[in-house]
This record gives structure tokens, sequence and C-alpha cells, in this order.
């Protein structure tokens, strides 16, 4: 494949395309680019001890020197697993590979995660989790089910939030598309939860098979919600109205500053296109 959009920087590739078509590829793929991305970590690197207290089955362990594992069970039989600088995974977590957890983030007590699972720097995860990934300053700490989805970053799924991944009836799951503005057989048996940056959702949350949630949504209160719920959204299964800019700034600020992180103008950009840019959405799913 050659790159011809930027004149005089054109280059030739001859590997192995991962080619990203719609947000279920990202988990749908996981599988195989963990395992690239441990084979090619541990040609340049060499792992530290994980400590006596841990239950180790297989040899594909990568470890940080600062991470911080308390006996907890990791099985790298089913693939590679990679704990990132300074992650915890606290005592009773169960992990099967492949699996990746990047820098300051956290595994709580007792959590069941299977692979094929990414999950990025300075979250918390908890509860179970299968074929996912959860993007950097997300969390997840508390029981509940997340399986073959994607997370946004700056997003928080309250406690004993559940993601349905497979319809009862075993049929392909249809889901929101954007080009399309409408919904569109995934091709897939399996698909939980897409869910854009900066949004969140209340203690038991139920996601149905294949919801996609836009940026900035706020979910709570009983019921499934919508399969599509547009950015800027706040509200339930009972209906929704526009979280306004201002106090989603003031969320988004609030949030990044507990990283200290600023909350810049370059945000406040994106924010205010996404926000026109659904805005009609709104109107016909509110």
């Amino acid at each position: 494949i050659s790159f011809t959009a930027f004149p005089g920087t054109e280059k030739g590739f001859a590997g192995n395309l991962h080619r990203i078509s719609q947000a279920a590829d990202l988990f749908a793929m996981n599988d195989a680019v963990l395992r690239q991305d441990f084979e090619e970590i541990t040609k340049k690197y060499r792992t530290t001890d994980p400590g006596k207290d841990i239950i180790v089955k297989g040899k594909d362990l990568f470890v940080e020197e600062s991470a911080v594992l308390n006996h907890c069970s990791l099985n790298t039989e089913t693939g590679p697993i990679y704990i990132g600088e300074g992650a915890e995974i606290m005592e009773g977590s169960m992990i099967r590979g492949p699996f990746a957890i990047g820098a300051q983030s956290t595994v709580k007590m007792g959590t069941k995660i299977y692979g094929a699972t990414s999950i990025g720097a300075q979250c918390k995860v908890g509860g179970e989790i299968t074929n996912s990934i959860v993007h950097a300053y997300s969390n997840k700490g508390h029981d509940g089910f997340l399986g073959n989805s994607v997370i946004g970053s700056w997003c928080n799924l309250g406690a004993d939030t559940n993601t349905s991944n497979l319809k009862n009836n075993y049929g392909k799951v249809r889901v929101w598309q954007y080009p399309e503005a409408d919904f569109a057989d995934s091709g897939r048996l399996f698909h939980g939860l897409v869910m854009g940056d900066h949004s969140k959702a209340g203690i038991n949350t139920m996601f149905n098979t294949g919801t996609v949630v836009g940026a900035c949504a706020n979910i709570f209160d009983a019921g499934f919600p919508p399969k599509f719920v547009p950015s800027f959204s706040w509200g339930s299964a009972n209906g929704f109205t526009t979280f306004k800019l201002e106090k989603a700034f003031e969320a988004a600020e609030a949030m990044m500053a507990r990283r200290n992180l600023r909350f810049d103008e370059t945000e406040k950009h994106i924010f205010r296109f996404i926000y026109e840019f659904d805005a009609h959405l709104r109107e016909n799913h509110g």
C-alpha cells in the first residue's frame, strides 16, 4: 500500500494491514493486535519478576518494573499479558490473556478479565470484562459486565452497569452507523456498547445489545436507554434533554483537573464541533 495524500511523503508498506471500518473492528481485531504488540515489546525489553505470591500459567507475561501485583491469577496460555508502568493488579483478580493494561491503571479486587481486552492509562476497572477496549482516564470501577465493547476516554460506568453483548434470538446485531445516520447490520453475533469520550452512566444502568452512545452524554435511571444516544444527551429511557455546552465544559474541566490536566481551548473547540454535529440527531432521537 502507498500513501499519496501528502505530497513528498509517500512511503511503501508491506506488512499486515488491520483495516478499521466500524467500531466493532476494534474489539474484533484486538486479539491479533495485542499478540503483535507483545511480540514487538519483548524483542526490545525484558520483564521484571512478578513476585512469588502471583499465580502465573504460561510464559508470555511482561511486567514493567514499577507495576504492583498482589495475590492475583494470570493465565498467559490463552494469550500474552502486559502490565504497564505503575499499574496495580489487586488481590483476587483473575486475568486471561491476551490482555494489556496501561500506566498507572488499577484492576480492583476480585475482577474477572477475559481476553482480548485492553485497558488504557490511568483507568480503574472492576467486575467482569471480556473482549473490550477501555481508553485512558476512564473508569469501570465496580461490579457489572462489559463485553465486546469500546469505551472512550474520560468515561465513567456507575456501579452495576451492565452491557448486553448477545441477542436472545442469537441474531446478528444492528448498530447505529454515523455515516449512514441509521441502524445497519454489523454482521456480528456479539456486540456490546460503544461509548464516546466524556460520557457517563449512572448506577445500575442497563445497555441493550449493540448500543451506541455519543460523546458527553449522561445516562441514568431505570430501564434500557435507546440503542442510540446522541452526543450531549442527558436523561434516561424516559426521555432526554440536551446537556448544555457550558455545563459540559464545567464537568470536563473538573474531571480533568483531578488528573492534573487542563481542559483547554482545543478541547472546547472539539466539544463545540461535536455539539453542533449531533444537534439534529438530538432533535430526532431525544
